[in-house]
């Protein structure tokens, strides 16, 4: 798969990251992650595979692009028997974030990014648009710290992996009124805190990198989001726990179903029986082979944004590997509107 689809792929996040970029600072949310959208599909729809989006902008009434069950790619279009045999090729699973922190682009503030994470069928887990309590440390503490401890408990035993003071530790927390006791336990517990406006993906990710001076990622974020930082942390072997948040009352924010009872009959509906569990990396991105792919759309701790100069873009992108056990930082140029060499004769 990565042999197949690895520089595609990587492609995809980078035309989504560019187009989104050029909204960047305008104050239009919606915008950067209309077009994001409309090229991440233009360009996964040039690609030889057959593609099942698992995660994406919505359902079909809610979202005309990459909707949840759409197909993507060049042999999902209807004349592909025409110029390929569909039945020849793998079927991937694919979660999409074309704009992770639309909020982040439209006011100019650093670490957006275009996301997406793909599997063979069945690889990844098809999370309801819920949100999701997480957790994500390095791979030194992965088993050990545990999402059901408290985070006083959690930073002791980080302290310990990491061979570090709990004075030293760097903890990534959402910015939102339900977080305000978890971030007094863990300033009280001796830690520092590092409050994000949106874009937990890249937090949980930078958990998995030495030198990024992030140890962990706490609370409560979106539950598809933490698909795709899942698949990318079982790559980097580090440690990720994610359980399913159904209770308005613990959201705080009105945007999660009508009621927590109408919730749990949704969860019942998909086939989630235990809508408690707690879920590993593993289990939300279970596939043989998992592929995760990030292009900056605004510099973060982890990709520079995309950079504009006349005539082309630059991009940093970052591709995450399963099968390789690799995790590949790309600089790319991208040159646009060349002037044509004119042929003497």
């Amino acid at each position: 798969m990565e042999n197949t689809l690895g520089l595609e792929i990587i492609e995809v996040v980078e035309q989504a990251a560019i187009a989104s970029a050029k909204w960047m600072g305008k104050g239009e949310k919606n915008t950067a992650d209309q077009v994001a959208v409309e090229a991440m599909r233009e360009r996964m729809n040039k690609i030889y595979m057959r593609g099942r989006i698992v995660i994406g902008e919505g359902e079909r009434d809610d979202a005309p692009m990459l909707y949840i069950g759409e197909e993507v790619g060049i042999c999902t279009q209807p004349d592909a028997k025409s110029f390929c045999n569909p039945d020849e090729l793998v079927e991937i699973d694919i979660a999409v974030d074309p704009c992770e922190g639309t909020n982040l682009v439209a006011y100019g503030q650093p670490g957006s990014m275009a996301v997406l994470a793909i599997s063979e069928k069945g690889g990844l887990f098809a999370a309801p648009d819920f949100y999701m309590k997480k957790l994500a440390a390095p791979p030194a503490a992965k088993g050990k710290v545990d999402i059901n401890k408290s985070a006083t408990e959690n930073l002791k035993i980080l302290s310990e992996a990491l061979d570090r003071g709990i004075d030293e530790l760097v903890i990534v927390v959402m910015k939102r009124d339900r977080h305000n006791d978890l971030i007094k336990e863990i300033r009280d517990a001796g830690a520092r805190v590092q409050l994000i406006s949106d874009g937990d993906v890249g937090a949980a990710i930078s958990c998995g990198f030495a030198g990024t001076n992030i140890h962990a990622l706490m609370g409560i974020g979106a539950a598809p989001e933490g698909v795709i930082s899942a698949a990318a942390m079982r790559a980097l072997g580090g440690h990720f726990q994610g359980q399913l948040i159904y209770d308005p009352a613990v959201v705080k924010t009105g945007l999660i179903g009508e009621s927590k009872q109408a919730n749990l009959d949704r969860l019942s509906s998909m086939g989630i029986t235990d809508p408690d569990k707690v879920y590993d990396a593993h289990e939300l991105a279970s596939g043989k082979d998992v592929l995760f792919a990030g292009c900056g759309i605004t510099s973060g701790n982890l990709m520079q944004g995309v950079r504009f100069f006349k005539g082309g873009a630059r991009t940093h992108s970052l591709v995450i590997s399963t099968q390789s056990n690799t995790a590949r930082f790309v600089d790319t140029i991208h040159l646009h509107d060349q002037p044509k060499v004119v042929q003497l004769h």
